[in-house]
C-alpha cells in the first residue's frame, strides 16, 4: 500500500487516503500496513535539504518563549520543521511559520498517537527528511508507549546524528536525556519520591530511547519551580547513582524558560525563570532504598548545582561537555536528609 498526499492549498490541512500502488517503494518494507494518519502543514510541500546547525533545544512548559524559539528555527537552516505530538492539533504551525520572523521552508504537524503509527513508512519519511524537529508537550507516558523502540524513536536518532536540531516542551523534553523518567505508572511529587525513591512510579530508563550525545548521562525535568520538581529530580539523580553507578546529571527548567545547547555545548537560557544545571558530586546516596526516605548528604555536598537566569537574549554561562561554568561564580549545593532537601 502506499500513501497519496491531497493538499488543500500550500498552507493548508493535509489529508490522507489509501491507494493500491503500481509498485511498492522502499521505505514500505517497514510496515506491512500504513494506516491513514493525522497531518496539517504550512508552507512549501517539497523537500529542501540545506544543512541544519545542530543542537538542542530544552523548554519548561508553559508559554513558549519567543526568542528560543527563533533560535530553534535558526538552526533549522531554513529547512522543514516537525512537529511530532500524541495529542492536541496544529497550533505550533502557523507560530513557527510566520509570527517569529525567521524564514524556514514548512512546519508540519503530525499527530502520532498510537504505537502503530511509529511503524508508519510516510511517516519516517518526515522524520528522516526534517531539518528541525520539536517534541511538543502532552503526556509523556504516551511518548515512551507510542514511539520508544520504535522505526520512528531510530529515524529520530538518525538525524541527531546527522546534524538535525531537535527540541522539545514539557513532556516532549522529558523525554530528550538519556536517562529519562518514563510517567509510565503516573507522575509523581517531590514529597512522594523523597519518601520512597524506589515507589513503582520512579519508573526510569537509560540509553534506550533518544540519544542526544550532549545530553548523556542527563535526565532533564520541567515545570522546574512552579510545580517544586526539585526533590523529585535528585531522586531521579540518586537512583541513577545508585542502581547504575553513573556520575548523574540534570538539567531543570522553569517554566516559561528554555535552554538553547549548541554542537559544542555551550548554554544560552531564554526567558523568565531560571535553568539549574545539577552534577552528582560522586558520594553515594547513604540510605536509598525501598520504602525508606532518601538521604543523599555527602557531606552537604551531594549535587552541585549551578543556577543560570533565563533572558531574552539568552544568558550565557556553561558547556554541557565539560558540565562546567563559564563564569567565575562559587557552586551551590543541594542535598537530601531523611526525604528532605536542603
Amino acid at each position: 500500500m502506499s500513501l497519496q498526499n491531497i493538499a488543500l492549498g500550500v498552507t493548508g490541512l493535509l489529508l490522507f487516503s489509501l491507494y493500491a500502488p503500481s509498485q511498492p517503494t522502499p521505505d514500505l518494507a517497514l510496515t506491512q500496513s500504513i494506516p491513514a494518519y493525522t497531518s496539517w502543514i504550512v508552507g512549501d510541500t517539497a523537500d529542501v535539504s540545506p544543512q541544519p546547525q545542530g543542537g538542542v533545544l530544552l523548554a519548561g512548559g508553559s508559554t513558549d518563549v519567543d526568542a528560543a524559539m527563533r533560535w530553534f528555527l535558526h538552526r533549522s537552516g531554513g529547512g522543514d520543521v516537525l512537529i511530532l505530538r500524541a495529542s492536541g492539533k496544529d497550533g505550533y504551525n502557523e507560530y513557527l511559520y510566520q509570527k517569529l520572523g525567521e524564514t524556514v521552508n514548512s512546519v508540519e504537524t503530525i499527530l502520532l498517537d498510537n504505537r502503530e503509527l511509529s511503524n508508519n513508512a510516510a511517516i519516517i519519511r518526515k522524520v528522516r527528511t526534517a531539518e528541525a524537529i520539536f517534541l511538543a508537550g502532552g503526556d509523556q507516558g504516551n511518548y515512551v508507549n507510542f514511539w520508544q523502540g520504535t522505526p520512528v524513536a531510530d529515524a529520530l536518532n538518525e538525524r541527531i546524528r546527522q546534524g538535525a536540531v531537535l527540541g522539545g516542551t514539557s513532556a516532549g523534553c522529558g523525554i530528550l536525556g538519556q536517562v529519562y523518567f518514563t510517567a509510565k505508572e503516573g507522575t509523581i511529587t517531590s514529597a512522594e519520591a523523597l519518601a520512597n525513591p524506589y515507589d513503582k512510579r520512579v519508573d526510569l530508563r537509560r540509553n534506550d530511547f533518544l540519544m542526544q550525545p550532549l545530553l548523556a548521562n542527563t535526565i532533564t525535568d520541567m515545570h522546574y519551580s512552579a510545580r517544586e520538581r526539585q526533590g523529585r529530580h535528585l531522586v531521579f539523580m540518586a537512583r541513577a547513582v545508585t542502581d547504575w553507578g553513573q556520575q548523574s546529571r540534570g538539567i531543570g527548567v522553569d517554566e516559561k524558560t528554555a535552554v538553547g545547547v549548541t554542537p559544542d555545548g555551550n548554554v544560552q537560557v531564554f526567558g523568565q525563570g531560571n535553568a539549574y544545571l545539577l552534577q552528582a558530586t560522586g558520594t553515594k546516596p547513604e540510605i536509598c532504598q525501598p520504602n525508606q526516605p532518601l538521604t543523599w548528604k555527602g557531606n552537604r555536598k551531594g549535587v552541585q548545582v549551578t543556577t543560570i537566569a533565563g533572558s531574552v537574549a539568552g544568558n550565557p554561562g556553561f558547556n554541557l561537555l565539560t558540565f562546567k561554568s563559564l563564569a567565575k561564580t562559587m557552586p551551590d549545593y543541594w542535598y537530601i536528609e531523611n526525604g528532605v532537601r536542603k
